[in-house]
């Protein structure tokens, strides 16, 4: 497959014209990568208004996910998650307050663009769940949800993968929103390469309408590349507003240097992608016969995530599951108190891999006990857009309850929030809060 980007700011550089255009290092290597760094000059083409370069090397990206359109993002998945809320927003029912139906474990990006947009949210629960980071909702409690609804959301958005690795059914969720007449959204920043496994598990090949990819979580992408992909029926006419809504959430100055990686994948995915995969998917399967062996359990779905669960375990000497896995030289994605992530990708080394081995071998447990998880269900006295523009302070936790959170307060990752902008904080938030080691909330004001 070409790269006509690669290409493109490969020639130019070798050119050695005078750089009398952005950036100011003119090339010269401060960092070491500035001669490959360019803006939009005559035949670099335009993001967001690809005509060129950039349009020739999506339509490669549309063509290996099966889309109808696949457009580049220089602002990870946070800038499509924006896009493809304001595009289904553009189809919201008139004359009534505008809505989605959300899984409760959306992703801080979410609450911004609600805020933003300026749309109201009816979260989506699990009949159970283990984790914040966890939100697994079936067709039929969409089906039911759907049922209650006095009138329909313009989009069901819901997060698959999660953080953890678990995977929703996608195929039987499209199915229930195609008989509803309401967009399937799907954050999938955590599944970019599932199109390219043994079993297709990416959201668009299940029948979703729009997903976002992060395709620096997974793929060989620089940190910031993402995609937004649109369906191959289109049946909602997203593709025709698509270039515009990414321009109204992404800067004017993207990154050249993330777009060549973009585009330099397209050629790894064309040509060895699955592979490589279907190789590193059965070195993790060895990885997790360590893990059980060792009687520690793998709860992901994903072939290429290791979410090691310690609910009922801990690590003798450690307070800090994961400073146990950093004493082996290894940095997990994410780490808990209940679970551990390691993201892993057919970059990982087999040194990599033997020194996760190693590490399970060697952990020593001790049982514990824990209290039994739940999600607080908060409620909303103002819109998200009121809480998220209010005048605002931060106070400890301590003193939040009774409060309205004004921004979600949690960290990245995994940057899902325990109180969302509008609820009010109540005892159970509180107690997450703890949990997850949160000190400080921003509120509302008081008058």
């Amino acid at each position: 497959m070409n790269t006509p980007i690669v290409d493109f700011v490969k020639a130019y550089a070798q050119s050695g014209k005078a750089r009398f255009h952005m950036p100011g290092h003119k090339g010269v290597s401060f960092f070491g990568c500035e001669s490959l760094d360019i803006t939009e000059i005559k035949g670099a083409d335009e993001l967001f208004v690809p005509e060129g370069i950039i349009l020739e090397s999506e339509r490669n990206a549309a063509s290996l996910f099966g889309t109808s359109r696949t457009l580049y993002s220089a602002g990870g998945s946070t800038q499509s998650i924006h896009a493809m809320l304001f595009l289904s927003f553009l189809n919201a029912q008139k004359g009534v307050r505008p809505f989605v139906l959300a899984g409760r474990n959306a992703h801080k990006a979410f609450i911004y663009a609600a805020a933003k947009l300026d749309f109201d949210v009816k979260w989506l629960y699990p009949e159970s769940t283990d984790s914040i980071c966890s939100c697994v909702i079936t067709p039929s409690e969409l089906k039911k949800a759907l049922d209650r609804c006095e009138y329909k959301p313009f989009a069901v958005y819901v997060t698959s993968p999660d953080y953890l690795g678990r995977i929703s059914d996608i195929k039987a969720m499209s199915d229930v929103c195609r008989e509803y007449g309401v967009p399937l959204l799907v954050d999938n920043a955590h599944g970019a390469y599932l199109g390219f496994c043994k079993d297709n598990l990416h959201p668009i090949s299940l029948g979703a309408d729009m997903c976002c990819d992060s395709a620096h979580k997974t793929l060989p992408v620089l940190t910031g590349g993402g995609y937004l992909h649109i369906a191959p029926d289109d049946k909602y006419g997203f593709a025709e507003s698509a270039v515009r809504a990414m321009s109204l959430f992404g800067s004017t100055s993207p990154s050249y240097l993330i777009m060549q990686s973009l585009d330099l994948c397209n050629r790894y995915m064309s040509e060895r992608i699955s592979t490589d995969i279907y190789g590193c998917a059965e070195r993790v399967e060895r990885v997790r016969k360590v893990m059980v062996q060792n009687g520690i359990s793998d709860i992901s779905a994903e072939p290429l995530k290791i979410t090691a669960d310690f609910r009922f375990n801990g690590i003798d000497g450690f307070d800090d599951i994961g400073d146990y896995f950093r004493e082996f030289d290894i940095e997990p994605e994410y780490a808990d108190g209940d679970f551990v992530v390691f993201m892993v990708s057919p970059f990982n080394s087999e040194n990599d891999f033997e020194r996760l081995e190693k590490a399970f071998r060697n952990i020593r447990l001790r049982k514990i006990i824990k209290e039994e998880f739940s999600l607080p269900m908060g409620k909303f006295v103002a819109s998200l857009r009121d809480a998220v523009f209010a005048p605002s302070e931060e106070i400890s936790i301590s003193q939040a309850e009774g409060r309205v959170c004004a921004v979600p307060s949690v960290s990245c990752p995994p940057a899902i929030p325990i109180a969302v902008s509008g609820e009010i904080i109540t005892d159970d938030h509180i107690r997450l809060f703890d949990y997850y080691g949160i000190e400080k909330i921003v509120v509302i004001k008081n008058n």
